[in-house]
């Protein structure tokens, strides 16, 4: 399923680009970089500043505990209330990028349905561990028949296209869906996504000054790129087990995650990025992974009369 990229957020006044007071740029003359060991030794001072703030601002705080895991993050919202309250915003321009909501009552309700049926799996389990569920879920069954996709927005709004809805076999597939979706909102990887993204954008931003021009300025972007889509996939992985999990505690079986990542593969077809150039995992890769996972969380074999 496709993971969503907030635009990152923005906190205080917009700050324009500094200039020295002669209006000239510290990184050198206008169009290239300044020559001479002073150009460079000024270049370099700044640009350990701008990382050493990258690094205090994420590596400084002593992180944020997460209400379902217990385990400590590092996340750019601490408050809950703010990830559903930024799922809320974006939400409207996403349903429309995917022709709104579905007309289809029967498949909307059985989505619902589904996805709550999860929810009361979780929170029970939940409960049972002496933790509770912080956010407030919706799913959403959008009226796109063109998009095999699913995706969710930090603090628990859900959503799952006509495309993939009807390219699915089982109501255990559709909980396998859900389920992973559900998992990217309670491990917060959005939101631990835009404390990373303010982390390499800054070391970049400082990798990109030592050089002072715009080619080693692409350069520092592009391995930026390639750290955040080793995120991504490790993000989708802890994900799919989220699934597996979900599933077995909601009394489906399990194994209907595999079956998902066969319908995402016969979806994509044999075109596509490479795997190292994209934020998911392939397919096949992530079958071996479930398989994997269901091999350590049911050691005795899945328990017998799921759905």
């Amino acid at each position: 399923m496709a993971s969503f990229r907030l635009p990152m957020p923005t906190r205080g006044s917009s700050r324009g680009s500094y200039r020295s007071p002669s209006g000239r740029s510290p990184f050198g003359t206008r169009g290239g970089s300044s020559g001479g060991s002073g150009g460079l030794k000024l270049r370099l001072i700044i640009a350990i500043g701008i990382a050493l703030f990258a690094l205090i601002s994420y590596y400084g705080a002593p992180g944020d505990e997460n209400k379902v895991t217990g385990e400590k993050e590092r996340v750019a919202f601490s408050d809950e209330a703010e990830e559903m309250q930024l799922g809320l915003q974006v939400m409207p321009q996403m349903m429309a990028q995917h022709g709104g909501a579905s007309r289809d009552a029967g498949a909307t309700q059985m989505v619902d349905r589904v996805g709550f049926r999860l929810l009361q799996a979780l929170e029970t389990h939940l409960d049972k561990a002496g933790r509770e569920l912080p956010y407030k879920f919706n799913f959403h069954l959008l009226a796109d028949r063109a998009t095999v996709n699913a995706f969710a927005l930090p603090g628990g709004q859900i959503f799952i296209t006509e495309a993939l809805f009807a390219a699915l076999e089982t109501e255990g597939q559709l909980a396998g869906v859900l389920g992973h979706e559900i998992g990217h909102v309670i491990e917060r990887h959005g939101n631990k996504r835009m404390a990373q993204e303010q982390l390499f954008t800054g070391l970049a931003t400082a990798a990109g000054t030592v050089g002072g021009d715009a080619n080693s300025m692409r350069m520092a972007q592009m391995a930026k790129q390639m750290v955040s889509m080793k995120y991504g996939r490790d993000d989708e992985l802890e994900s799919d087990k989220w699934g597996v999990r979900l599933l077995a505690w909601a009394d489906y079986d399990p194994r209907a995650m595999i079956g998902v990542m066969k319908v995402l593969e016969a979806a994509s077809g044999s075109g596509g990025p490479p795997e190292m150039m994209s934020t998911h995992p392939k397919p096949a890769n992530r079958v071996k992974y479930i398989e994997d996972v269901l091999a350590s969380e049911f050691p005795d074999g899945i328990p017998e009369g799921q759905e």
